[in-house]
């Protein structure tokens, strides 16, 4: 895979968020008319996790550390909810770094070498050197999202969709992106 090619084509945050407001205001067919709530819930949250994040001092101390000088790239989509979580933290700590978003229903080549238990699940955080080569990669969701997840669907009686939800919004909304720093700098 060379994925150059998807880093070439792939988009910067500011370019992500504003194709996700001409989504939303003009959908280019029905799947995206279908999603617009999605897209509206994402940008929302977005541009709020965006407002109050600020990077832990203890984290970026690790971050210096770990000599890390490479680019990021993020498999993802507007309308995920995980995703509207994930990536402003992740480009704002990161903010010295090239961050760039790939969509992963307009590259789906990308995704298919990203799969989670077999499914296409965002976002996923691939850490590159300079020359390309991929260092890791992370995602979709915190572990405590994932055993939110795991949860949910080994009772969905006792732990409904909604639920799910609503635990997994909590918990981004407390945690503000912690977790998910912790977990990329351990990857390092």
């Amino acid at each position: 895979m060379d994925i150059k090619q998807y880093w070439d084509n792939a988009v910067s945050y500011t370019e992500y968020l504003r194709d996700a407001g001409e989504r939303l205001g003009n959908p280019k067919d029905t799947q995206e008319a279908d999603y617009a709530e999605y897209y509206r819930l994402g940008i929302q949250r977005m541009n709020r996790m965006w407002e109050k994040y600020l990077p832990n001092s203890e984290q970026v101390e690790t971050l210096a550390k770990k000599k890390f000088n490479g680019k990021i790239l993020i498999i993802s989509e507007a309308w995920c909810g995980d995703a509207s979580q994930v990536i402003p933290v992740v480009v704002k700590f990161f903010e010295q770094f090239e961050v760039k978003i790939s969509y992963r229903d307009q590259e789906p080549s990308l995704i298919e070498n990203y799969l989670t238990n077999g499914g296409k699940s965002i976002p996923i955080v691939i850490f590159l050197d300079e020359d390309f080569n991929e260092i890791a990669h992370w995602g979709p969701r915190p572990k405590h999202g994932n055993e939110l997840l795991n949860k949910h669907k080994a009772n969905p009686e006792e732990f409904p969709k909604e639920k799910f939800y609503v635990e997994l919004q909590t918990y981004y909304a407390k945690n503000r992106g912690f977790d998910t720093i912790e977990e990329l700098l351990e990857l390092l």
